[in-house]
C-alpha cells in the first residue's frame, strides 16, 4: 500500500521532508510514527497503517511535498531488517542481530527524542522515559548524552554541540570552526512574519511597570488548595495576566481589532495567543475565549500547550487566530524588551523578570517585587493615549486582583 503525505489545510501549500524515523524493512507496529512532515507552522506525523515495513522510501530528507503525495510504499505483515537488504545482513550478522534486539526493546519515544538520540548515536532502549507511559522525551536524551560524555563513551575534545549535531563542518585554521545547517521552514517562515511585521505596521512600543506583590501573596495563601481543588492544577502567573489582559481588551476594543486592507475588523471575542518557545523556535498557540474561563482552565490549557510545544504534537487549528498576543520573556531572564507584532493583530505585550527593587510608596522607600510591562502597538490604529490606558488597566488589575473577580 502507499504511504501519502497527509491532507495540509488551506493555509498551508506545501511541507518537507524533516525525519524518517524507520529504514526500508524495519519492523513497525500499527500508528507507530514513520516520518515527519515540516511545515511553515506545524509538524505532521504520518503513521504506519498496519504492523508490517516500509518497503520503499520515495521521498527523501529535505523533499518537498504537496498533500496526499506519496510518500513511501508499504507492506502489511512484513517486517525485518534482512527482508528488505539480505546483502547486508550476510555480510555482517553481528549487526542484523544487533539490529533486531535493538528493535524487541524499543521504547516509545516523541519525534524530536528519536532524532536527538539518532544524530547522538544514543539508543533509544538504554533510556527510561520520563513522559506519559514511558515516552522518552528529549530531555532524556539529552541526560543520557551529558552522562555520556561525563564518563569518557564521546570523542575526546568533542565539544558538546559538535556530539550533538551531524552537520557538516568547515575548519578554516586550528580553532576557526564553521558549521552551517539549512533554516527549517518554521523558522524561516518566523523570520519573513517578523520582517513583514516591522516593514507593515507602525509599530511602537509603551512600558509601564506593576507591582507584583498582590498576586505574589495571593499565590502564597491559595497555591496548596487551589492545586488540590483543580485536580494538581498549579496556579502561575499568566492566568491573572490573561484575564487582565480579557478584562482590558473589552474596554478598549481598537486593542483587540486588527486591520484589513482598508478595513478595521473588531472582533467581539478575546483569543489570546500565548507565546511559547521550542526547540524548533518560537510558536504561538491560541486560548480560545479566553474570558469565558477560569483561572485554573486557563493554567491547564497553557500546560497542555507547553508539553505540545516540546514534544512538537501543536495543531494548526490550535496556532490559527488570535486577537492578542502575550509574551514572556521574563522566563529566561529578561528585564526588558519591545516585542514583535504578530500579524495581523495590532498589538501584544510583552512580560519580564519579576525583580524586587526600591520603591516610593506613601513617602517611604521599600522594596517589592516588580515587574517591567512593554505594549508593542500599531499605531495606523491605535493612538498613543489608547495604548498608555490599555497598559495602565493591566496594570491596575494585576496590582489589584480582585477587581478581575468584582469587574470593576
Amino acid at each position: 500500500m502507499d504511504i501519502k503525505a497527509p491532507v495540509f489545510p488551506e493555509s498551508i501549500n506545501d511541507g518537507e521532508v524533516a525525519t524518517w524515523h524507520v529504514e526500508p524493512g524495519e519492523r513497525v507496529s500499527r500508528d507507530q510514527v514513520l516520518v515527519d512532515i515540516e511545515t511553515d507552522k506545524v509538524v505532521l506525523e504520518v503513521v504506519a497503517p498496519a504492523d508490517g515495513a516500509v518497503t520503499e522510501i520515495v521521498k527523501k530528507v529535505g523533499d518537498v511535498v504537496t498533500s496526499e503525495e506519496l510518500l513511501a510504499r508499504f507492506e502489511e505483515g512484513a517486517g525485518s531488517v534482512a527482508q528488505a537488504n539480505p546483502s547486508s545482513t550476510e555480510a555482517n550478522p553481528e549487526e542484523s542481530r544487533a539490529a533486531d534486539e535493538g528493535e524487541a526493546v524499543s521504547r516509545p519515544a516523541s519525534p524530536s527524542a528519536r532524532k536527538l538520540a539518532k544524530e547522538s548515536g544514543i539508543s533509544l532502549a538504554s533510556i527510561s522515559g520520563s513522559g506519559k507511559g514511558g515516552l522518552v522525551t528529549k530531555d532524556d536524551v539529552l541526560r543520557e548524552v551529558a552522562d555520556a560524555q561525563d564518563i569518557g563513551q564521546k570523542a575526546s575534545g568533542a565539544s558538546s554541540i559538535e556530539a550533538l549535531e551531524a552537520s557538516p563542518v568547515v575548519q578554516n585554521g586550528a580553532d576557526r570552526i564553521e558549521r552551517r545547517v539549512p533554516m527549517t521552514r518554521l523558522r524561516a517562515t518566523i523570520a519573513k512574519r517578523m520582517v513583514e511585521a516591522q516593514q507593515t505596521a507602525a509599530m511602537l512600543t509603551t512600558f509601564n511597570e506593576v507591582d507584583m506583590t498582590g498576586i505574589m501573596e495571593l499565590r502564597a495563601q491559595y497555591k496548596d488548595a487551589f492545586q488540590a481543588a483543580h485536580n494538581g492544577t498549579r496556579l502561575g502567573f499568566m492566568s491573572f495576566f490573561v484575564r487582565a489582559s480579557t478584562e482590558a481588551l473589552k474596554r478598549f476594543p481598537a486593542v483587540n481589532a486588527s486591520i484589513d486592507q482598508n478595513d478595521i475588523v473588531y472582533h467581539g471575542y478575546q483569543d489570546i495567543g500565548v507565546a511559547v518557545s521550542s526547540d524548533r523556535g518560537l510558536v504561538v498557540p491560541v486560548i480560545r475565549d479566553a474570558d469565558s474561563l477560569s483561572l485554573a482552565e486557563i493554567e491547564d490549557q497553557i500546560r497542555i500547550y507547553g508539553e505540545k510545544a516540546r514534544d512538537g504534537k501543536l495543531s494548526i487549528d490550535e496556532m490559527t487566530g488570535g486577537t492578542f498576543t502575550i509574551s514572556n520573556g521574563g522566563v529566561f531572564g529578561s528585564l526588558l524588551s519591545t516585542p514583535i507584532l504578530n500579524p495581523p493583530q495590532t498589538a501584544v505585550l510583552g512580560m519580564h523578570k519579576i525583580q524586587e527593587r526600591p520603591v516610593a510608596l506613601n513617602g517611604e522607600v521599600v522594596i517589592r517585587p516588580m515587574m517591567y510591562l512593554a505594549l508593542s502597538y500599531d499605531h495606523r490604529l491605535i493612538d498613543g493615549q489608547e495604548a498608555v490606558r490599555f497598559l495602565v488597566t493591566i496594570k491596575d488589575f494585576l496590582e489589584e486582583p480582585a477587581r478581575i473577580l468584582l469587574d470593576i
